[in-house]
């Protein structure tokens, strides 16, 4: 977008009309194998470390999430 606000103002008249194309969103250049791969360990990893944790730390981890969730309001 233009600095200039003579220019912002005829780009965006232009947008808005349809006389000028609105900007494409950069395409995706991440390796689709690897995002598929990260998505499979992401959905794992919480429950994993849950199951190996005892009763009393998931709740001491529990209780600090809501004393830091709770603590601006």
């Amino acid at each position: 977008m233009p600095r200039d606000p003579n220019q912002l103002a005829a780009a965006i008249v232009r947008m808005t009309t349809g006389q000028e194309p609105k900007p494409q969103p950069e395409p995706d250049t991440r390796n689709p194998a690897a995002v598929a791969l990260s998505k499979l360990g992401a959905s794992k990893g919480g429950k994993a470390r849950a199951a190996a944790m005892s009763k009393k730390k998931r709740s001491e981890i529990a209780k600090k999430a809501a004393r830091a969730r709770w603590k601006t309001r």
